[in-house]
């Protein structure tokens, strides 16, 4: 007799399945990188066989793929509360420090360096990791909008563009500053974060 599957206690643990090669995978693509990994380091970091492995994810480029859509889908809930805020743009300034801290911290930053140095050479992820960040960046924008027209402000698409770009490029840069310069001062750049994402906000166009 065969056994009866429950999807109620299925999905959590598949779930918790992908949770558990995923975090793997990540220390793999850190320590070694996307090619210089193979799915048998995956599977003895995560403690499973290989045909668990492909059970659940296709190959490398699939985990990469869901490490993306899991940091995607985080960018977008911390948009949407920032909309929901009744001060948006000071709830954009008080976030501005954990976007610093996250993307200063060295494990973070190796390996989102890591994605994209592989997107540079593999028009597949190249794919994952561009559609990821028109819709993270189609949410900035939004909220942007949102705290400039509640200040009376007007601005064109490109106006708006322009700004979530330049916030985009200032907190991606400290993943590269966090490799380079492990002992910066964190506290002097988050107040200078602070300063220049409240300028920007403000500015007149």
């Amino acid at each position: 007799m065969s056994a009866v599957i429950n999807p109620a206690t299925e999905a959590p643990r598949a779930e918790a399945r992908r949770t558990q090669i995923r975090a793997a995978a990540e220390e793999c693509f850190r320590r070694h990188g996307f090619h210089g990994t193979s799915i048998a380091q995956i599977s003895k970091a995560a403690g499973m066989s290989t045909g668990h492995i492909y059970h659940y994810f296709e190959n490398k480029e699939a985990i990469i793929a869901d490490i993306v859509a899991q940091d995607l889908q985080r960018l977008l809930t911390l948009t949407a509360e920032m909309r929901a805020a009744s001060d948006v743009k000071a709830a954009m300034i008080e976030r501005a420090v954990e976007g610093v801290q996250a993307n200063l911290d060295p494990d973070t930053a190796g390996l989102q360096l890591e994605i994209v140095a592989e997107a540079a050479r593999n028009p597949h992820i190249a794919g994952i990791v561009q559609a990821a960040d028109r819709q993270c960046i189609g949410s900035l924008i939004e909220t942007i909008r949102t705290l400039r027209q509640a200040a009376g402000h007007r601005d064109s698409k490109a106006t708006l563009a322009g700004m979530a770009e330049a916030i985009a490029a200032m907190f991606e840069g400290l993943r590269i500053r966090a490799i380079r310069n492990p002992d910066i001062d964190r506290d002097e750049v988050v107040r200078m974060f602070r300063r220049m994402v409240n300028d920007l906000l403000s500015q007149t166009t």
